[in-house]
């Protein structure tokens, strides 16, 4: 599906599944979808979609995914700025930035949210519920957590150079005399 600036959107199919309601005369079947969203450059978003036919349910999904689509914070557009560790419900994730050829060390449920957004060089792993829905609901959470090294500098009030960590080199700290003249 085409946004409307025209970009082309990955869709990644997370979980399809059967779903029954028991009424009176027997079961009811239908099918729940769920979806991610994304652009490649750091917007994601993921949904779930019912309806009786399998197509019908990602078409919803897929639409919803794009309403609730976020922005998220990438070093140089391909990796994370920081590590975290994020538990949401029963979903644990830890993810890791990779050096550059790394490539995307992930599964699952968050191997689709982070193809979608966009990220290539990272290490994931989830710990401890394994759930499509828990997974998804606490990859994108913790990626909302990471702030740019511009970002934390504005929340912190002081200067990126001092949020790196960078300190003045040689060439710009002042000439010393020599000592045993």
């Amino acid at each position: 599906m085409a946004e409307e600036s025209g970009k082309e959107l990955i869709e990644k199919l997370v979980s399809v599944r059967r779903v029954a309601k028991v009424v009176k005369g027997g079961k009811n079947f239908s099918f729940s979808a769920l979806m991610v969203v994304g652009d490649g450059q750091g917007n994601v978003g993921y949904a779930t979609g019912k309806a009786r036919e399998v197509p019908e349910a990602i078409k919803k999904a897929t639409r919803k995914a794009q309403d609730a689509m976020v922005h998220l914070a990438l070093r140089e557009g391909r990796t994370l700025h920081h590590p975290v560790k994020f538990k949401l419900g029963a979903g644990r994730v830890v993810i890791l930035p990779a050096n550059p050829g790394t490539g995307l060390i992930a599964g699952g449920a968050m191997r689709a949210v982070l193809e979608a957004a966009g990220v290539q060089d990272v290490v994931g792993k989830a710990v401890g519920s394994r759930t499509p829905h828990s997974l998804l609901r606490a990859t994108i959470a913790a990626l909302q957590t990471i702030l740019s090294p511009r970002q934390m500098a504005q929340k912190r009030r002081k200067s990126v150079s001092f949020i790196l960590g960078k300190r003045p080199s040689q060439s710009d700290a002042p000439k010393k005399e020599n000592e045993n003249e």
